[in-house]
């Protein structure tokens, strides 16, 4: 094998690998379960037009019991396309899962419409006392945007119209784009990949980071018109599906489910613009410690303080990221141990293996976990971020009914950064070398940056895309690009160089295609500093495993009020903020 080389999926080490044995053994019991699942979804459909408050319950617990297994086949399909994205049969498994999706989403459209046609108080007293009375009261909450039967038949079959953006997107992002090789200063050859950029980037070399960078945007560029139409397809089916459920704007659209006013976002983004004057001396701070006639972007991710390139193996990663939540208290750690043990994480890049890093799974096994583990600290707090992510869904499958055994997009972020603001104090508090604290503090600033800031300006940009095209206004790569050099420009100053190259980079974030995801990144940033300090400095960690339990058996706002944070008012965010000027201030009088 060549030095550098990707190595293939089949070469990967088992104790390296997740265990999607845990969902089906093989592939015969995956189609079997998706014969019976279809016996299911034509029997549910059965009871079209016949919904009545005798049978509701009876009708609830087929449909959950379809969603279980429809969920699990769709996940095991999509994990094992995961491992490598140009594996034909496990995408064409994808396709199958897809397409019981959406039978499924056919087959159970008429429940809530037939539901708000019955008599709301005899609804509200047949619902009281059982599980069902959060999601009966939260469906008369969003009786104006459910459609009659037949228009959200016809909405549910859409599905695979609607996932379309996203879908080609990936296969772009994932399995078709290529990247030429890069030299170093020293004038050697090495590969770039999706996993290894970030990495470059982060490297001293200030040769392979220019390169890296170049050659990146490169690729993405080479791809611009059909990139282009793939996101403003994507932002189209938004508008269309916010039209048709008869909400105000896409962004209402998306914020509803969770019961999220608009004000929240459009405050954070608010909040973050009065601040930006912190970012603009940060990175006035970058240049001078980098030493350099000219800052760019390519040199925003190395570390202004030397680390001399501190190694470490997923092991370390693993025991310090286990010490860390320690506050947690003994059970949170004997789960924690159990993801180690049990096949729950997928550790390393290979060929073809999906990019990025995700936590995932269905109601009733265990959590999973894609990594593309890196040696560096960045590996470390990528793992303890999806570990987060996964100890949610553990408490959350292991405590609430499948109605409410998942948490909403809004609060998806807390846990896995919670657990990123424990690491980091860990890290802080056991360091005593002055060198090694520097360079600490400047990797909890490049958060508060990648995080708070970058995040809110991804959420700027798309509501200012969104509203373009609720306006009418064309999108082309042309318009879309200048917005984000614009907004480059106001977050980062004028102390930067906007290359041509980060103008590009709104075409490769794959959040985008979830609409309104990110801004959810900064709030429960925001939120994580306030609960993470709360766990250390006041025994939070029971009021926080309560939150982790919830699952959606309230609205989103109302468990972080129970946690102790409380995010429709500006309060969390302008914390954050002053968290991040004195760490600035300490960088400063370094």
């Amino acid at each position: 094998m060549k030095n550098n080389a990707v190595i293939e999926r089949k070469n990967v080490k088992s104790e390296d690998k997740w265990r999607t044995e845990d969902l089906f053994c093989d592939i015969e019991s995956w189609e079997k379960e998706y014969s019976e699942c279809e016996e299911l979804i034509f029997k549910l459909g059965e009871y079209k037009n016949k919904l009545n408050i005798e049978n509701m319950f009876v009708i609830f617990e087929l449909d959950e019991k379809i969603g279980k297994m429809a969920d699990r086949l769709y996940v095991y399909a999509n994990l094992k396309s995961h491992e490598d994205m140009g594996n034909n049969f496990y995408q064409e498994l994808c396709g199958k899962a897809d397409r019981l999706i959406v039978k499924y989403s056919s087959a159970c459209a008429f429940i809530e419409p037939e539901i708000l046609a019955l008599n709301e108080n005899e609804l509200k007293k047949a619902a009281e006392g059982t599980i069902y009375r959060h999601f009966i009261l939260n469906l008369l909450r969003n009786k104006k945007h459910i459609l009659d039967t037949e228009k959200e038949e016809l909405m549910a079959g859409m599905y695979e119209l609607a996932s379309a953006p996203d879908d080609i997107f990936s296969m772009i992002n994932d399995a078709d784009i290529t990247f030429d090789d890069i030299e170093d200063k020293d004038g050697n050859k090495k590969p770039l990949t999706h996993g290894k950029y970030q990495k470059y980037l982060e490297d001293s070399d200030r040769v392979l980071r220019k390169n890296a960078f170049k050659s990146y945007y490169k690729s993405f560029f080479s791809l611009k018109n059909t990139i282009s139409k793939t996101y403003a397809a994507s932002v189209k089916k938004d508008i269309f599906i916010s039209r048709a459920r008869k909400y105000g704007s896409s962004l209402e659209c998306s914020l509803y489910g969770d019961n999220i006013p608009t004000e929240v976002y459009k405050n954070l983004v608010s909040t973050v613009d009065k601040h930006l004057d912190l970012l603009h001396r940060y990175i006035e701070l970058r240049k001078k410690k980098l030493g350099v006639d000219e800052l760019h972007f390519y040199d925003i991710y190395t570390p202004i303080v030397k680390n001399e390139n501190e190694k470490i193996s997923f092991e370390q990663a693993k025991q310090t990221v286990i010490e860390a939540l320690s506050p947690m208290g003994g059970e949170y750690i004997s789960v924690l141990k159990k993801s180690f043990e049990d096949g729950w994480i997928d550790k390393y890049e290979n060929k073809g293996k999906r990019s990025g890093a995700y936590s995932w799974g269905s109601y009733g096994t265990h959590p999973y976990v894609l990594l593309n583990f890196s040696n560096n600290l960045n590996g470390m707090f990528t793992l303890a971020h999806e570990l987060g992510h996964a100890m949610h869904s553990y408490y959350t499958w292991s405590n609430q009914p499948y109605i409410y055994g998942n948490y909403t997009i809004f609060v998806a972020e807390v846990a896995s950064t919670v657990n990123e603001a424990l690491l980091m104090e860990h890290l802080l508090r056991n360091t005593e070398d002055n060198d090694r604290k520097a360079y600490l503090i400047n990797y909890f600033m490049e958060q508060f940056r990648g995080t708070l800031f970058r995040q809110t300006m991804f959420a700027e940009f798309e509501l200012i895309i969104h509203e373009m095209a609720e306006e009418g206004q064309p999108l082309s790569f042309d318009t879309m690009t200048e917005v984000y050099k614009k907004l480059n420009k106001k977050y980062y100053g004028n102390n930067i160089v906007i290359d041509d190259e980060i103008c590009y980079e709104w075409m490769r974030i794959p959040h985008f295609y979830t609409p309104f995801y990110v801004y959810q990144y900064a709030t429960g940033y925001s939120c994580a500093i306030a609960l993470s300090k709360r766990i250390i400095e006041k025994n939070g960690a029971k009021d926080y495993i309560e939150f982790l339990k919830s699952g959606c058996s309230d609205f989103s706002i109302e468990l972080l009020k129970k946690a102790g944070v409380d995010i429709s008012a500006p309060e969390p965010v302008e914390k954050a903020l002053k968290v991040f000027e004195n760490l600035l201030c300490q960088m400063e009088n370094i």
